[in-house]
């Protein structure tokens, strides 16, 4: 029905005459440069808003509207559709999302590295309730399916259980998860065999969702993962997204050059395969990302017996020195800095160098190791990992199955010393990478923070300029656009960001805040109720 009436609203607005001599908008942008979201070259017009929607692009200098932007000199752009994101941390804190807003981004998704909420429509419900700025989509995580049925245990499910856990992603599906997210990097992901993952797969694919996963493995053991998500693609017919594409480990450096290269093959045998990418060298993650995982099984109190029992202390300080030296260390406690610790806030921007250093021990890796140990019985923290290859990175960014995402959460002002991530990624990369590095063309870059990831999640109606379409909007300066938030000083908004529409609502105005908070919730493609 609703649907039938924007239509309707479209026809009128175009083909019917209007009163007197202008045509009625709520909102026109005059003049700007329009860069569509499709890769096509950027042209210069009008665009008519009418309620939520875009329902002409056109020459309209002699048609009148409540509100009237002028957009000379501006990229006129489809608002940024962030296909990775833990934002649950500070939605609910900061429903306005500045730091996503403010870079353009008008949709968010939850759900990611297998870790989502559950129900979905429980969530969905409590995001409605809260009402928040941006557009809401979410996946349902494997591991959180896991969790509730098997929980912590390295071993497989029996028989009863993976039929649970299959009807969990089905219930997920119908009530509008995006598909299904794996972390089978992180516990109890890291005790999932393939064939498991391939099968809870295919329940999502019935719905026409996608597989998106944080890979086993992104240094050493890269290629062998990105051959298992090749694999779980094929044999569970299902779209798939590697997240946050990156190379971790001096060492490792390089193997994009043959990720990338399995990717085209793979694509090239017709198996769905995109990745998507955030543009800096550092990661960010738990401090248990440095205890190996068979250390994890069973849960904390069994990883601190452990930890403490002098018959697998030894081993585990072993793996976490070699994680330090090869793997997100980067070869040195001084690259790994945490970045949040609710129990000792002022361990906040500090590395574990520094820390061993204020134990009054030499800052080496065995040393490191015992500080690791130390934070984790003391409740765990956040950490940035600073290890990822720079050539990686630009080469990741060029391949153009390659979209945009930050996979960071909404930024709560002043607090922790987070990645830059959450309020740079999408500004970086049009003020960096496009602007200042060539890297990619200004048309290649919106198209990858656009178009390519509705295309990707099955949204529809958002993603591109078009006629008909939601009006999700990002106008912004092109020669001022960047980020401003660093690893020494995060808590920095992107500036250059002069308005932002969502669902045609001005979210941001002037490059301010407006405080409006029009999202809503983007249903995945199985979702069987009423929208």
């Amino acid at each position: 029905m609703k649907k039938n009436f924007q239509q309707l609203l479209c026809f009128l607005v175009l083909f019917l005459p209007a009163v007197g001599s202008a045509q009625q908008f709520d909102t026109i942008i005059r003049n700007g440069t329009i860069v569509d979201g499709s890769g096509n070259p950027w042209y210069s017009t009008d665009i008519g808003i009418v309620d939520d929607r875009i329902v002409r692009i056109a020459n309209l200098s002699a048609a009148a509207a409540e509100r009237v932007i002028d957009a000379s000199g501006l990229v006129v752009a489809p608002g940024f559709i962030d296909p990775h994101t833990h934002a649950l941390r500070g939605i609910f804190d900061v429903p306005n999302a500045e730091s996503a807003l403010l870079q353009g981004v008008t949709t968010l998704t939850e759900g990611n590295d297998g870790s989502s909420p559950f129900p979905i429509s429980e969530h969905f419900s409590a995001i409605e309730e809260r009402r928040i700025s941006p557009n809401w989509g979410v996946f349902v995580g494997q591991g959180t399916v896991r969790s509730q049925v098997i929980g912590a245990e390295d071993r497989e499910p029996t028989a009863a259980e993976l039929e649970r856990m299959k009807s969990m992603v089905r219930e997920a599906m119908e009530q509008g998860a995006l598909g299904i997210s794996t972390g089978l990097f992180y516990v109890p992901g890291s005790f999932t065999e393939t064939e498991e993952v391939i099968e809870l797969s295919k329940v999502a694919a019935e719905y026409n969702g996608i597989y998106i996963s944080h890979m086993r493995e992104e240094a050493a053991q890269l290629l062998d993962s990105v051959e298992e998500t090749i694999r779980i693609g094929e044999e569970a017919n299902i779209p798939v997204q590697m997240t946050h594409h990156k190379v971790i480990g001096v060492e490792n450096w390089g193997a994009s050059i043959e990720s990338l290269r399995m990717v085209d093959e793979a694509r090239a045998r017709g198996i769905d395969i995109t990745i998507d990418q955030y543009p800096y060298t550092a990661s960010q993650t738990g401090i248990n990302a440095l205890i190996p995982q068979w250390a994890q099984e069973g849960g904390r109190e069994r990883m601190l017996e452990r930890i403490d029992s002098t018959e697998t202390r030894q081993t585990i300080k072993d793996e976490v020195v070699f994680k330090i030296l090869y793997d997100r260390g980067g070869g040195d406690p001084s690259n790994v800095f945490i970045s949040r610790n609710s129990w000792d806030p002022e361990m906040a921007g500090k590395n574990l160098a520094d820390l061993t250093i204020e134990r009054g021990l030499q800052p080496t890796p065995e040393n490191a190791a015992d500080v690791v140990f130390d934070i984790i019985r003391r409740g765990g923290a956040t950490a940035v990992y600073h290890a990822i290859g720079p050539d990686d990175v630009d080469r990741i960014m060029q391949h153009p199955a390659t979209a945009i995402g930050s996979d960071g959460p909404v930024g709560i002002f002043g607090e922790g010393a987070p990645h830059p991530r959450q309020y740079g990624t999408f500004a970086r990369v049009l003020g960096l990478y496009v602007r200042e590095r060539g890297i990619l063309s200004l048309e290649e870059a919106v198209r990858k923070m656009s178009s390519q990831t509705a295309r990707r999640l099955g949204i529809h109606d958002r993603g591109l300029i078009t006629e008909g379409y939601y009006a999700d909007i990002a106008i912004f300066d092109a020669d001022e656009i960047i980020d401003k938030a660093t690893f020494e000083d995060p808590h920095q908004y992107a500036v250059g960001m002069k308005y932002v529409f969502v669902n045609g609502t001005l979210v941001v105005e002037n490059g301010q805040h407006t405080d409006a908070r029009p999202g809503r919730i983007v249903y995945g493609p199985g979702y069987t109720g009423s929208r």
